[in-house]
């Protein structure tokens, strides 16, 4: 396993299953993106109002939403870097709403599973830095997410 992954579930609802399959996909997507062995992620599985408190906290957005990440690497001024060769890369926070996540499985007509997959693996490549802020970023991001899904095994 390359990376170390800390999984708290707030919502008590998301299974063992889930959560190793959720594990797997990580460390896939980090070998597909080369990220170094060691690295730290957390994941956290909130309901549609955690996520809705964080969303308006941090985005001013009062409104639910499926996925939010928090990228510990983002340089803003001044600040440097916090790994280095003795420390472990520290990517940051996946915040993933399960009541949403179940919702969209739903409207989408594929598994919970395979949602709440997407939903790590959008998160995690946003944590690397990939955004879909514009049509060819969203293009680039997009298509890592669906290649990593594909072959990984969990199609829609």
């Amino acid at each position: 396993m390359k990376l170390e992954i800390d999984f708290l579930d707030e919502t008590n609802e998301v299974s063992e299953d889930v959560i190793s399959t959720i594990q797997k996909i990580l460390n896939f997507a980090a070998e597909k993106e080369n990220v170094e062995s060691g690295s730290e992620v957390s994941v956290t599985f909130v309901t549609n109002e955690r996520i809705q408190e964080i969303n308006r906290e941090y985005r001013d957005k009062n409104q639910p939403t499926d996925v939010i990440s928090f990228a510990l690497e983002e340089m803003g001024q001044g600040e440097t870097e916090l790994h280095g060769p003795d420390m472990p890369r520290i990517l940051g926070d996946i915040i993933i709403s399960v009541e949403r996540a179940h919702e969209q499985a739903e409207e989408y007509g594929h598994s919970s599973l395979r949602e709440l997959g997407f939903l790590a693996v959008h998160g995690f490549l946003h944590l690397l830095g990939y955004d879909h802020m514009t049509e060819e970023d969203e293009t680039i991001m997009f298509g890592k997410q669906r290649e990593i899904l594909d072959e990984f095994g969990l199609k829609r």
